[in-house]
C-alpha cells in the first residue's frame, strides 16, 4: 500500500516501476509531446507519462494490423480497464503497470478519466473509417482524440489562483488539442490516404478539387492543393490563437510545457505553410535540435510569448 504526503498518495516500490515504465514508453515513442513534458516536475511528467502511456495503447489497437471487428472488442476491453482504474479497482501489484501508474496519477491529481472514454470513441471512429463532411464534423473527432488529452492535462497541470477567465481553462485546453491535431492530419495527408482514411473535410476538398484524395507524390490534377494547406494552415492559426490563452493560466513548468508542445508543432505547421506540396512528398518533421531549442525557450517564457504573439497575429 501507499502512503500518503500532505493528503496525496504518495508512490510504492510498484508504482514508482510503473512510472518508469510509462516514461520508457514515453521517451521512446511519445516524439513532439516527450520534448514538453520533459520540463514537469516530477510528480507531474509522471502522470503525464502515465496518460500517454494508456493513450498510445488505444492509439495502437486502431493502427495495429487485427480485423475491425477484433480491434472494436480490445477498445471495449480497454474501456472496462479504464472504468476499473476510474473506480480505484487497480491494486498497486496489478501486472499492468500502465494501469498501476495511471490508478495513482488519478488519485494524486483531479484528471477528468472521461476524456479517455473519448479517445476511444475517436479510435472507433477510425477503425470504422469514418470521413468528415463539414469542419463541425472532424472538430466533433479532433475533440475525441486530441482535445480530450488536452483536458486531461489541465487535470494534472491545474491553473495558478487568481488566473483570469481560469473558468475557460478547459475550453482553452480543448481548442489547442484541435489546432495540434490539424497540423498531424495536414502533416499525414499522404499518409493517411496510403491506409485508407481520409480527415479533411470532404467540403474543403471539393471546394480546392481534391476530392480524389493523395495518392502520390503530386497534388490531383487540376487541384488547387496549395489553396487547400494554406485555407486550412488559417484554420489552425486560428485555434492555436485561441488555445494558447491557456498559458497565462498554468504555473511556469506547466506553461513551458504546453508552450514546447505547441511551439513545435507551430513551426511544424509554418514548415508546412512554406512548401505545402512537401507533405505529399513524405513526412514534414522538425531536427531534434530545434525540437530542443524550442523546449528550452518555454522553460524560459519566451516560447511561451513568442507562439502566443504569433499565434494572436494569425499570419499566412
Amino acid at each position: 500500500m501507499s502512503r500518503t504526503v500532505n493528503g496525496t498518495p504518495d508512490a510504492s516500490a510498484p508504482v514508482l516501476a510503473a512510472y518508469s515504465y510509462c516514461e520508457a514508453v514515453t521517451g521512446q515513442q511519445a516524439g513532439n509531446f516527450s520534448y514538453g513534458i520533459r520540463l514537469l516536475p516530477t510528480a507531474k511528467r509522471r502522470a503525464m507519462s502515465a496518460l500517454y502511456a494508456f493513450s498510445r495503447r488505444v492509439d495502437d489497437i486502431g493502427d495495429g494490423p487485427l480485423e475491425a471487428d477484433a480491434k472494436h472488442r480490445r477498445l471495449e476491453e480497454t474501456r472496462e480497464l479504464l472504468a476499473r482504474i476510474r473506480e480505484g479497482r487497480i491494486a498497486e501489484d496489478d501486472t499492468d503497470p500502465v494501469a498501476v501508474a495511471l490508478s495513482h496519477a488519478a488519485r494524486r491529481f483531479p484528471i477528468p478519466l472521461g476524456g479517455l472514454d473519448e479517445l476511444i470513441d475517436g479510435v472507433q471512429m477510425d477503425v470504422r473509417g469514418q470521413s468528415y463532411e463539414t469542419w463541425d464534423d472532424l472538430a466533433m473527432y479532433c475533440r475525441c482524440v486530441a482535445g480530450a488529452i488536452g483536458r486531461l492535462s489541465l487535470g494534472v497541470f491545474g491553473t495558478v489562483p487568481g488566473a483570469r477567465d481560469a473558468a475557460r481553462a478547459a475550453e482553452y485546453a480543448d481548442t489547442l488539442g484541435l489546432a495540434l491535431q490539424l497540423t498531424n492530419i495536414l502533416r499525414d495527408v499522404r499518409e493517411d490516404a496510403a491506409n485508407g482514411r481520409t480527415y479533411l473535410p470532404s467540403d474543403d476538398l471539393a471546394k480546392f478539387g481534391c476530392a480524389e484524395g493523395f495518392h502520390s507524390a503530386r497534388p490531383p490534377a487540376g487541384a488547387d492543393f496549395t489553396g487547400l494547406v494554406h485555407f486550412e494552415v488559417r484554420r489552425a492559426r486560428a485555434l492555436f490563437a485561441e488555445g494558447t490563452r491557456l498559458l497565462p493560466m498554468l504555473d511556469r513548468r506547466s506553461g513551458a510545457c504546453v508552450a514546447a508542445m505547441a511551439g513545435i508543432y507551430r513551426r511544424l505547421l509554418d514548415r508546412i505553410a512554406e512548401d505545402p506540396e512537401a507533405v505529399l512528398r513524405g513526412r514534414v518533421s522538425l531536427p531534434g535540435r530545434e525540437k530542443v531549442y524550442v523546449a528550452v525557450r518555454g522553460l524560459s517564457g519566451l516560447d511561451a510569448r513568442s507562439v502566443h504573439r504569433r499565434t494572436a497575429g494569425g499570419r499566412a
